[in-house]
């Protein structure tokens, strides 16, 4: 789209609906002037009474390599409880949606969904930040509550938009969770400093079938309730 004659609801209509996450990216590194411009403009997030709850850490080179090693060792010797984003049952037409995207995940890799190694070892990606050249671990003060949860949310919403229109590709991850202890000895976190997720970024991998996923989205219909309008 050409910046100069499109409209700024266009413009960001189409970073908001082109973008997506991606688990495959090239080597190339990230300048830091880039990820600084980024975090500027995330910063401007909304929160609950300017609260601004979030803290992130952004790992290159050696200090990414060292927490990915350490995350892969707990993960390999499940030295740590099992962790699931969801409750138990879930919503039924959640746990559709969920489903849907496992079938189209792990058929973009060419994994058979029965083949449990080779999910075991697509799972590990995550926790090398999918060979991205910038890492990032989302935390937040443990006392806080879920709506500032909500706030770190939209935090990261802008964050990746921000990246996103200086084409560079994320994938939020809140896999990282369940390693807590982990991430907390590598990185010092403070005693109430609490992991809320984890972030790969970099450019993305146009080749991989992966980062085609193209997940769809439900329709207005279906998420909506409209009162009150003639």
């Amino acid at each position: 789209m050409n910046s100069k004659s499109a409209t700024a609801s266009e413009i960001l209509d189409a970073a908001i609906r082109s973008r997506r996450s991606v688990r495959a990216f090239r080597s190339d590194p990230v300048p830091r002037h880039l990820l600084m411009e980024i975090l500027e403009t995330a910063r401007a997030a909304p929160s609950n009474f300017n609260s601004q709850p979030w803290h992130v850490y952004l790992l290159v080179g050696k200090a990414k390599q060292a927490l990915g090693e350490a995350i892969t060792r707990a993960y390999l010797a499940n030295a740590t409880p099992p962790f699931s984003p969801f409750p138990q049952p879930m919503p039924t037409n959640c746990d559709a949606r969920v489903d849907d995207f496992g079938r189209r995940y792990y058929s973009a890799l060419g994994i058979d969904r029965s083949d449990v190694a080779a999910r075991v070892r697509q799972t590990g990606r995550n926790y090398v930040f999918f060979d991205a050249p910038v890492g990032l671990i989302f935390t937040i003060h443990a006392s806080m509550t879920k709506h500032s949860w909500l706030d770190c949310g939209l935090f990261l919403q802008s964050l990746m938009l921000a990246a996103h229109v200086r084409d560079l590709a994320t994938c939020p991850q809140v896999s990282f969770v369940r390693f807590q202890s982990v991430i907390a000895e590598q990185l010092g976190l403070a005693p109430d400093e609490m992991v809320t997720c984890g972030m790969s970024c970099g450019y993305e991998d146009e080749q991989a079938v992966v980062n085609r996923l193209n997940m769809p989205r439900e329709p207005i219909d279906g998420i909506s309730h409209w009162l009150g309008f003639d």
